[in-house]
């Protein structure tokens, strides 16, 4: 990079030449403040220039090479490896077929805000139209976080992320999908007679995610308190299976069980202890294969699918459990906080934006309450009459003031 300084009135600016966009074929400077003395703003141009020089560690340095050489290995250590494959899978899908034979140094915010109109329109594998607006983000996400490594690693002189325009997110207009009352028992009644339905019970009555499901393991259960300890996940990677911490701090909690649920899983280990032709030990997986291995997330809901089908219940996915036991609770009015601290959420807010679609039953009968209150006072509100103490009317003078006072004469 080349670096000079220029003069505006009394003041000196250093001027580096940072090329020419490849977007728009326009020289590109950056211009810095420098004070009033051009030695000082000399020596600011050189080390600006410096700085913004390309050096032998980022000399032809691809976005491609860099993210999945450089960035995404180093990732590893630290990420769950679901995150870690999910941010693969979005570089290799979306990223790099569109950025990745640009210079990392040459990357420029309007470059990222082209690749995030291009996903919008037409990012769908299949040709079917774009993605939606969240993996979108997510994308934006990941180019933020490597560009900022690569800054700090002084590969880039600006995170050109942090300059895009991302899109904004939208909350999905068709609302979640659960099961009332008499579906969810009638898919129950169904999967009572299968080897697993001790897992879908307890996913009905604790709206506990799958993974965390498939991760629970005894040591998690106290039966004595009827009270059980989520921690852990069970998740696929690439199909391979990994134990993972909590989706979240707040997802990790306890949650309590009611005397049927302690009596299903009482029975459940007992039969998992004839399976082994052992005691279940704390590190046992509560719900597994016979022979003590774990199931795999996909044949878990293989079949979920083959029983809902049985059952003749709309469609769900397993994760719409969750929404169910929630959904059930809140229309029989389970405080709000409660639910989001059963469920794991971050906060009863989140709660209540999730699960919006029950909450106008709830209003409406928060309404009857309310004009049940001002019934028993004896106010008709249609008459416009009020029962007044030992059955006194109102004088003409309180008449005319109340009028008065109406029509703007009162004073206070």
């Amino acid at each position: 990079m080349k670096g000079y300084v220029v003069q505006k009135g009394s003041r000196f600016y250093a001027v580096i030449y940072a090329g020419v966009d490849p977007m728009t074929g326009r020289e590109r400077r950056r211009w810095h403040p420098a004070g009033t003395d051009r030695d000082e703003a000399n020596e600011l141009a050189a080390r600006l220039a410096a700085q913004a020089s390309p050096t032998h560690a980022s000399a032809g340095l691809t976005v491609a090479t860099f993210m999945l050489r450089r960035w995404l290995p180093a990732k590893r250590v630290n990420l769950r490896p679901s995150t870690w494959d999910g941010y693969r899978r979005l570089i290799e899908l979306h990223v790099v077929p569109r950025l990745g034979r640009i210079p990392l140094r040459r990357l420029q915010a309007s470059h990222l805000e082209l690749l995030y109109s291009e996903l919008l329109s037409s990012g769908r594998r299949d040709g079917q139209g774009g993605l939606n607006d969240k993996t979108v983000l997510e994308v934006h996400g990941i180019i933020r976080k490597a560009l900022a490594d690569a800054r700090r690693r002084g590969l880039v002189s600006h995170n050109a992320a942090d300059h895009a325009e991302a899109p904004k997110r939208r909350r999905p207009q068709s609302p979640l999908r659960a099961w009332n009352a008499q579906q969810l028992q009638e898919f129950l009644a169904t999967a009572q007679s299968h080897r697993l339905f001790p897992a879908f019970w307890l996913a009905a009555n604790t709206g506990m995610r799958r993974s965390e499901l498939l991760g629970l393991r005894w040591g998690d259960v106290d039966l004595e308190s009827s009270r059980l300890s989520v921690n852990r996940a069970l998740v696929s990677v690439a199909y391979e299976l990994h134990d993972s911490p909590g989706k979240t701090r707040s997802s990790r909690r306890s949650v309590d069980l009611d005397a049927r649920t302690v009596e299903v899983l009482r029975a459940w280990r007992d039969e998992r202890r004839l399976e082994a032709g052992r005691p279940m030990g704390e590190e046992d997986r509560v719900v597994a294969h016979p022979d003590g291995e774990p199931i795999h997330p996909d044949g878990f809901s293989q079949t979920f699918n083959r029983l809902v089908s049985r059952a003749g219940v709309p469609r769900l996915r397993p994760y719409d459990l969750r929404h169910t036991h929630a959904s059930l609770m809140l229309k029989e009015r389970v405080p709000i906080k409660v639910v989001s601290e059963r469920l794991g959420h971050a906060t009863p807010g989140f709660t209540m934006a999730t699960y919006q679609h029950v909450l106008p039953g709830m209003q409406a009968d928060a309404a009857r309450i309310f004009a049940s209150l001002l019934s028993s006072t004896g106010f008709n509100p249609v008459e416009g009459s009020v029962e007044r103490p030992f059955g006194a009317e109102k004088s003409t003078t309180e008449t005319r003031s109340d009028l008065d006072f109406l029509s703007g004469g009162g004073r206070i």
